[in-house]
């Protein structure tokens, strides 16, 4: 793996001027981690978030980081919590910038407690006023060329009986619930949403199409597949898209592969028909475009990623812009809107 400084040289060989940067965007899909060789803590994401399109707030999504060393370990994850919330309170000091770093804080509890989780959820709630929801990703596949999720889930995790016991605490908490997941899975995901209509669901990634191993090189039938599955799920309506993390190595595009990264033309002919069935089967005020950094950025800069998202949303009207760059995101976490 390249180190930080490495893809930070390899990604400035494409420059580009920033598209509209008076559009105020609400980020709704970052990690924070101190990894070697690759951290991505606040002097990293407000490097990217600097680089000159108009970031207003973020989210912060769960990726495992600080847990705690000690105590019960379904309380671990509760040292992501503090950790981020210890870096939107010194955003929140003013000293670091304007834009509401961690405005949202979307962490990791354990869905198969079952009625168990309950006393984990009102810890989060404890621990930051800014604590959103759950994500507990379920990408599992049968072959071992796809990496399954980092919470290793087994297969049909979202049928589990003991997960919506969980998911029955979350959604009586008027919490948000993340999934994430292949796009061979999202008809298990709209079955959880027809159940649980009263839960806020965000499916991250688009759903997360495959484009590797047993996968590569099927890109038009993956997309068809994708298509009908993905259509199914827009019929709920308790159910936000995020729209981004295309750029990631298992989507098969390969830019991670190459001399140089890819430009947001490039992003835009690659993804860009995913968005656009995504809009129209969602609408814009359940769409929200989401950078997945640093995880994308093993394919283009954040600057080059969002201006694909707004030349992809080139067309549409000042209104539907306002919420898939802002408002939807700020609605689907609770956070202050524009003009509040």
């Amino acid at each position: 793996m390249a180190s930080s400084a490495q893809r930070e040289a390899w990604l400035s060989q494409v420059v580009e001027p920033i598209l509209a940067p008076e559009v105020p965007i609400c980020d709704p899909h970052h990690h924070l981690w101190d990894r070697e060789d690759n951290p991505y803590l606040l002097p990293e994401l407000l490097e990217d978030l600097g680089s000159g399109h108009h970031v207003v707030s973020t989210v912060f999504v769960e990726c495992g980081s600080m847990y705690r060393a000690q105590g019960p370990s379904e309380m671990a994850s509760l040292g992501e919590t503090e950790f981020v919330n210890g870096i939107a309170a010194m955003s929140a000091s003013g000293q670091y910038g304007p834009a509401e770093i961690c405005a949202g804080i979307v962490s990791y509890a354990d869905m198969t407690l079952g009625e168990a989780v309950g006393p984990v959820l009102d810890a989060h709630m404890a621990a930051s006023s800014r604590f959103r929801g759950i994500r507990h990703a379920a990408g599992w596949d049968a072959s071992d060329a796809v990496r399954n999720s980092h919470t290793y889930p087994p297969q049909s995790l979202y049928r589990d009986e003991q997960f919506r016991r969980g998911i029955e605490q979350l959604s009586a908490r008027g919490l948000s619930f993340d999934a994430w997941l292949y796009h061979t899975q999202i008809h298990e995901l709209t079955e959880l949403a027809r159940d649980f209509p009263e839960l806020p669901i965000i499916i991250d990634h688009f759903g997360g199409p495959l484009g590797i191993g047993p996968y590569a090189g099927r890109q038009d039938e993956i997309f068809q597949q994708w298509q009908v599955a993905y259509a199914a799920l827009a019929e709920c309506d308790n159910v936000y898209a995020k729209l981004g993390g295309l750029a990631m190595p298992i989507n098969g595009f390969g830019w991670h592969k190459r001399a140089t990264p890819a430009t947001s033309d490039e992003v835009v002919a690659a993804t860009g028909r995913f968005h656009r069935f995504a809009i129209e089967a969602f609408g814009p005020r359940r769409c929200m475009f989401e950078s997945n950094f640093p995880v994308d950025k093993q394919s283009c800069s954040y600057a080059v990623l969002w201006n694909a998202f707004k030349k992809i949303a080139a067309q549409a009207t000042d209104e539907d812009r306002r919420w898939l760059f802002h408002d939807t995101a700020a609605t689907a976490y609770r956070l202050r809107l524009l003009d509040q």
